[in-house]
């Protein structure tokens, strides 16, 4: 009975992790490695600052849009993987900004984040993402701590 269950579970668990490995998976997709300080430019370049902050990083003079102000970085309780990065970037609509009411960050349920795929190189991207991951910090997620209401 033991071994017919553990099969059992076996061919569910392979059944699962064969579910991403169709057309449209992620597996394989690979970019090279970018530079953080050509990063650094390309915030600066498409002016990422208008729009969006970073602790520790200033906006420059002139450049500001106190309607729109999302904050980029920071401490979060699941990594921000190098792919989802790539993909706020090329496709800003697929997942918004949490946290921010959605009337300040979406127009007719699309993302307000400008369209920068006919202008940024993949360079640039490569170099935008490599400067953007070390500013998210993983921390450990922390559960409810419930007293004990003694009756």
């Amino acid at each position: 009975m033991k071994y017919l269950l553990f099969c059992y579970f076996a061919f569910i668990s392979i059944s699962l992790v064969s579910c991403d490995l169709g057309p449209d998976s992620p597996q394989g997709f690979s970019l090279p490695q970018g530079d953080v300080d050509k990063g650094a430019m390309v915030l600066t370049k498409y002016q990422c600052l208008a729009c969006h902050h970073i602790n520790g990083i200033e906006q420059a003079a002139g450049i500001n849009n106190p309607g729109l102000n999302v904050r980029l970085g920071g401490n979060s309780t699941k990594v921000k993987t190098y792919a989802e990065l790539v993909t706020s970037v090329i496709n800003p609509s697929h997942k918004l900004a949490r946290g921010y009411p959605l009337a300040i960050v979406t127009v007719d349920g699309e993302s307000k984040m400008r369209n920068f795929n006919d202008v940024m190189t993949i360079a640039e991207l490569v170099d935008l993402v490599e400067f953007l991951q070390p500013h998210y910090k993983l921390v450990p997620y922390r559960s409810t701590n419930y007293q004990f209401y003694g009756y």
